[in-house]
This record gives C-alpha cells, structure tokens and sequence, in this order.
C-alpha cells in the first residue's frame, strides 16, 4: 500500500475522500494520488468494465428479449420487464446512466453466456490492462468480500474506456429515451463541470460513495477516481479545475532540436550533436523546469553518422524520467586514419639498411 501522496496544491483536508486517484489521460502523469493502490469495494463503478466489455465483444445494435434471470435484481434498476426486447445500446443506457443492475445481468448473460462466464471476461480484461489490484465477481458491483479495486485502477480502466466511441457516447449522455422509460444519467458533474462527459457513479452502505469522472478540455482529458468520499461532486470539481489550471501542457522537445553533445573517441571532430528525432508534450507546473538527459557514459565511437540512431533522450522533471524520444546524431564524424608508412619510411625508422 502506497502512503498518501498529494502532487497538487489541494489541501489534504480539502477532499473527502478516503482514497483518491487524478490521472493525465493523454500523457499518463498523476496529478494527484491518497492510498490510491489500497483496496476496497467499489459498488457500481464495476459497470465501467461491463460496458467496456460489452462494447469490445459485442454489436450494440443486436437485440436481446430479457430472461427472467435479468428481473427483479435488487438495488437500482432500470426495470426490465421478462420477454421484453431492447438493444445492447439501449440496455447499456440504463446500466451507466440508471446504473441498472437488471441491465448489467442481461447484458452479461448476453455476452459471456453467463454471468459467472461474463465475469471471468472481465477479469481477464483487468489483467490485460494491467489492473493488478482489481478482482471483479459479479457485473453490478454489488458487495461481495473478494470483489475489489483500487483509485488508481479505476481511473486507469476509465482512461482506456473512454477511447471506445461507444462507451464514450454512452457515458456522455445526459437524458435518454429508451423505450418508454426516459433515463436521466446520475453523474451530475455532466452539468456542473466544463467539459465533464463521464463516467460513473456508485453507492452501497458498506463501500460508500464511489465516483470516477473524465473531463476533456482543449484536447486534454483528466480521469479522476474516489473511493468512500461523503462530498464527491466537490472533490471532483476541485481536481478536475486544478488540474486544467495548474498543469499546462507543454512542448518540451521538438524534433530536430539539440539536446546535447557526446564526444567522439577516435574521430576527426572532437564532438557530435545529438538531436531530437520527435516531439515531446507533457503537462507541468509553473514551478517545473524539465531537462532533456543523454543517458549512457558521454562518449560514442567513431564513427558517428549524421540521422543514425543515438539512443533515446529522456526528460527529467524533478529528477525523474517523466517520457523519452529516440535521438539522432546531428552530423557525420569520420573516424581518424593513421596513414600507412612506406617501406623505405619503415626501413629509415629502424635505422636500417636494405
């Protein structure tokens, strides 16, 4: 378990959640990190890797009729009706924004067979993604010892999620029609937030108010996850404003920009430049100052070639290495020659005669 770690300039006793996650999504860089590797329940939140799911397996506009094994599932529904019939998209309508537990049933009998055969899929999707300290039991969320996550996990699922299309419109939508229902999306932060357009909302008794929300702004897009947080639409509004407003994204390198030098062993020229060979943007802090850094001993062979390959240049921010671009060298440097003595300038040296 990671300790509490603040990297914005957010007061600790200005959030309320228990643990919490702020996340990049475009360069992957945390802004803001609580305990957010320490397990615990995370209620519907678990409908994001259903969706997700259904949305990579499926085709949204199959049409399924309802079991009756998908009616009458307690806590929030969407209140299927046995034999009625509705599409993929329409049921994964009232799963994120109802957070229809019903739907998330029939979905999961529709795609995996079952549910406990829908439920592996998932796991197998958080393993794929990397999602080490996430363990899914059932498609709803609803509470159960081993069915756990992290801030960190689910913001990092939400960031992946929000890159389908289908999951996308999904979750961005405010007010639907499905049917004869019409479907109001639970995630206020849609109204309240510039730019908000995801994700989920999630509530038991025993795991407390789970929320992860995504807002995108200028081409950026932040992912924030909280788990058992009394004022989440607060917290959210919080990290969501001060990571548009703190963290700038800026170009760092450019391609073709001079990086460095390294001296040449053995060549005609006593250095090389060496070159960018791409671009690097990443968000930073007024009081940053990134440094691009040539790993390695500062030296290269001759002989060195202008466009070749010269390793990878990384950008340092505070000591650490926050992304790197390959780098090139800037010019030729020939290797030196020795000349070759003639015979008779070989025979004089010895002092010799023929």
């Amino acid at each position: 378990m990671l300790a509490a770690v603040s990297l914005l300039p957010v007061r600790a006793e200005a959030i309320s959640a228990q643990r919490a996650f702020a996340l990049d999504a475009v360069s992957g860089r945390v802004l803001y990190a609580r305990e957010a590797d320490s397990q615990a329940l995370i209620a519907s939140t678990t409908k994001i890797m259903t969706a997700l799911v259904v949305c990579e397996r499926c085709n949204v506009l199959d049409r399924m009729r309802i079991p009756k094994e998908a009616v009458g599932i307690e806590g929030s529904s969407m209140y299927l009706r046995e034999g009625e019939i509705l599409t993929l998209q329409e049921l994964l309508y009232g799963l994120m924004l109802s957070s229809g537990n019903d739907a998330a049933v029939a979905l999961a009998i529709y795609c995996g067979g079952t549910v406990e055969g829908f439920v592996e899929l998932m796991n197998d999707k958080a393993r794929v993604l990397g999602l080490r300290n996430t363990h899914f039991e059932n498609p709803n969320g609803l509470d159960s010892p081993g069915h756990r996550s992290t801030a960190r996990d689910l913001a990092v699922l939400a960031s992946y999620a929000m890159e389908n299309p289908i999951f996308y419109q999904t979750v961005s939508t405010q007010k639907v029609k499905v049917g004869q229902r019409y479907l109001t999306n639970h995630n206020k932060l849609l109204w309240r937030v510039e730019g908000a357009d995801g994700v989920k909302t999630g509530f038991t008794k025993a795991a407390g108010r789970i929320l992860v929300s995504s807002a995108t702004r200028d081409g950026r897009r932040i992912i924030v996850a909280t788990l058992n947080a009394p004022d989440d639409w607060n917290d959210h509004a919080k990290l969501l404003e001060d990571g548009f407003s703190r963290y700038a994204f800026r170009r760092i390198l450019t391609a073709g920009q001079q990086v460095g030098t390294l001296e040449v062993v053995g060549g005609q020229g006593g250095r090389v430049s060496v070159l960018a060979a791409g671009d690097f943007d990443y968000p930073v802090a007024p009081e940053e100052r990134p440094q691009p850094v040539i790993p390695g001993p500062g030296f290269v062979y001759a002989p060195a070639v202008e466009g070749a390959d010269a390793g990878k240049v990384y950008v340092v921010i505070e000591g650490k290495a926050v992304g790197s671009v390959p780098a090139v060298y800037g010019a030729t440097v020939e290797q030196e020659r020795t000349e070759e003595k003639s015979f008779w300038q070989k025979l004089f040296d010895r002092g010799g005669a023929p």
